[in-house]
């Protein structure tokens, strides 16, 4: 089973920045990076989930993963530092977030 974590300060940013309200699901998906950069990174986008989704709900939002893209969210905590404004993405399972292998 994939593990993942939202917090709530990280949620709360994604519920002010999409207009979402309570009930509302979210995926989190792989993305391929720009021309060149052969990184990966988080594509968010407010959609239903899938069967066999990983869901998780923060804040009244419910946030999930899709199978095809757990390989890359399993032990993913998204987090956010309102000091700096920041969304920031951490997965110990990964040493290289934008070249994972």
């Amino acid at each position: 089973m994939v593990s993942f974590r939202i917090t709530e300060d990280a949620a709360r940013l994604y519920k002010q920045e999409m207009e979402l309200t309570d009930g509302d699901y979210v995926r989190l998906f792989v993305r391929v990076g720009g021309v060149g950069s052969g990184g990966y990174s988080m594509g968010v986008a407010k959609e239903k989930p899938e069967a066999g989704s990983a869901v998780l709900q923060v804040d009244g939002i419910y946030f999930f993963v899709n199978p095809q893209d757990q390989w890359y969210m399993d032990g993913m905590v998204v987090s956010y530092d309102a000091q700096i404004d920041l969304l920031t993405f951490e997965n110990p399972n990964i040493q290289d977030l934008t070249n994972p292998r």
